[in-house]
């Protein structure tokens, strides 16, 4: 998951899940910014993503690029993850 992305998730409302998951993540030092590892079921991930909607803009919040840019990184990162089951 991308910095980005983990620092805005930090600050929001999250399942205790969620929250575990994002606390028992590993960071890694990425150029300038980081990545967190995090390991987690894909359900889970799948509801970080859902979380994190608001860096794309929209509902009055600004886009900013690089954030925009971070959550359609993760997105496609969670998108490789097994399949919605039926």
């Amino acid at each position: 998951m991308p910095g980005k992305v983990a620092d805005f998730l930090r600050s929001a409302d999250l399942e205790p899940a969620e929250r575990a998951a994002l606390d028992e993540g590993a960071t890694v030092r990425r150029g300038q910014g980081y990545t967190l590892r995090v390991t987690a079921i894909p359900a889970v991930h799948r509801q970080l993503l859902d979380r994190c909607q608001p860096l794309d803009g929209g509902q009055g919040v600004p886009a900013v690029p690089a954030q925009r840019k971070a959550r359609r990184e993760y997105e496609n990162r969670v998108s490789t993850l097994a399949p919605i089951g039926p």
